[in-house]
């Protein structure tokens, strides 16, 4: 019973969630608190642990309430389940794509949603580099998190170098300057 409540719960939680990872976190938190499997204060401390893992946060809060609810079975259910909904998604309009690719209603379609994707995008950049700053302590901290946000963005989009690497340099960074 418990493995169909858990696949059930996450499965409703990837179909029904739009935006991403942190737009689920809110139906997380309702499914667990409405079942008794943590509270919100360990909801909560689930969120912060998903969130220093890697991967999507939304996976990393699924798999770890999984395997608190039932350990290694739990966590791979509740992880499949969760991205059930987009894979089979995925695929089908992916089917779709490759069919009507080049209709024409498609292509205009695609040339209103560009630039809408552009300005999520824009939005999303805008609402992490206000959080960013807000945390930075003193004009020496500002400077630097500009110049290292500075670099970062000149690294990955004229020098093309590999994020992951820019991410290991602004790491090691943050352990020299934010003593």
């Amino acid at each position: 019973m418990i493995f169909w409540e858990l696949f059930s719960g996450f499965f409703k939680i990837g179909l029904f969630t739009i935006g991403g990872g942190y737009a689920m976190l809110a139906l997380i938190q309702e499914e667990l608190v409405r079942r008794s499997w943590m509270t919100p204060q360990e909801f909560v401390d689930v969120v912060g642990i998903a969130e220093m893992t890697p991967g999507p946060v939304a996976i990393n809060s699924a798999t770890f309430v999984g395997f608190r609810v039932a350990g290694i079975p739990g966590a791979l259910l509740t992880s499949l389940a969760v991205v059930l909904p987009s894979l089979l998604c995925g695929i089908a309009v992916t089917r779709a794509w490759d069919k009507y690719k080049e209709a024409r209603p498609v292509q205009m379609m695609f040339a209103g949603l560009r630039p809408v994707v552009a300005g999520l995008i824009a939005a999303a950049a805008l609402t992490i580099a206000t959080a960013t700053f807000r945390y930075v302590e003193g004009l020496s901290g500002m400077i630097w998190t500009a110049l290292i946000a500075g670099g970062a963005f000149y690294a990955v989009a004229f020098r093309k170098l590999d994020p992951i690497l820019v991410i290991a340099a602004g790491a090691l960074l943050g352990l020299i300057l934010f003593r």
